[in-house]
């Protein structure tokens, strides 16, 4: 039986360190689950592993793809399991790492399917959005499936400032004449492989501690001159990320570097919220605080694991 242990947890709150030590004690690779950190371009502004850490263990889907790409969470989907059906053929135990919800959701679940729609209707959509805007796409989701609108708004409003997936909620629910949640978790994905799901957690005092302390090291490494370099981009999806998007206000006036600082800062915190929020929805997770000790995170993992009779 193949097992994939599976980290989760807010960010900074030190997922990548117990990553690495469980891929060395248990022998195996780590597959990073980050939706941010595929891109090369990005390295300081979603604190990438080191140097040092990446050394360590051997990791997969870090620094891998370019913001020009379109990569989406279907293809980083079907690119997984081909990876993983590789690693279990060296061993049964391997690693899944990282804070981006969906993207955890589309390995341990599968991928929600949907119908094919028309290209008209897309074109459609697509020149709407060029003259109206985001709020054309918002307004149109609030009619067309006002509860998935709301979870969105309550649980993962930076979504509804995405046009890339705004656009596509809006062109299934004309295409096909259903709510697009409707089509959310109808069919369970087959899967070769048992999970183990590890939630790391903080009081949020510390929590917010931890955040605020990373970001001023991403900018002490070096984050504004990476964002600088990016800033001919910004409109480009990959970019609409925190510690991007303020300094991108920054440079074009808006802003005081010190109040894009601040806003990178709580906008984080903002961000770490959503996805604590995420993750407690996430079933079959043991929860473990951050300082837990390594030694009772793997005599868990080993207890769940089916030791096969010789």
């Amino acid at each position: 039986m193949n097992y994939l242990i599976t980290i989760i947890g807010p960010t900074a709150i030190g997922k990548t360190s117990l990553s690495i030590a469980l891929s060395q004690h248990f022998g195996c690779d780590i597959i990073s689950c980050d939706s941010r950190q595929f891109f090369k371009e990005m390295r300081i502004g979603t604190a990438v592993p080191s140097e040092e850490e990446l050394a360590s263990a051997t990791h997969h889907f870090i620094q891998n793809k370019s913001i020009l790409e379109n990569y989406t969470v279907g293809d980083f989907e079907k690119e997984v399991i081909v990876k993983l059906d590789e690693l279990f053929l060296k061993n049964n135990i391997q690693i899944m790492v990282g804070g981006s919800g969906l993207y955890v959701d589309a390995i341990l679940k599968g991928f929600d399917e949907f119908p094919d729609i028309n290209n008209s209707i897309r074109e459609k959509i697509n020149a709407d959005f060029e003259e109206l805007g985001i709020d054309y796409l918002q307004n149109k989701l609030k009619d067309l499936d006002a509860n998935y609108y709301q979870q969105l708004r309550l649980e993962n409003p930076q979504t509804l400032q995405n046009p890339q997936r705004m656009k596509r909620f809006v062109e299934v629910c004309i295409g096909t004449g259903k709510p697009y949640s409707s089509f959310l978790n109808q069919k369970k994905s087959q899967r070769n492989f048992t999970p183990i799901i590890i939630g790391l957690e903080a009081d949020r005092v510390i929590m917010y501690d931890r955040i605020n302390q990373r970001v001023d090291i991403m900018i002490n490494e070096g984050l504004v001159n990476e964002a600088k370099s990016l800033f001919p981009n910004k409109e480009l999806n990959a970019l609409q990320t925190v510690g991007y998007k303020e300094l991108f206000d920054y440079f074009e006036g808006k802003i005081t570097l010190e109040f894009a600082k601040e806003e990178i800062k709580k906008n984080t915190r903002r961000f770490s919220k959503r996805q604590l929020t995420w993750f407690k929805r996430t079933e079959d997770v043991k929860w473990f605080d951050f300082k837990a000790d390594k030694n009772d995170i793997v005599n868990y993992i080993k207890s769940q694991i089916l030791i096969p009779k010789s």
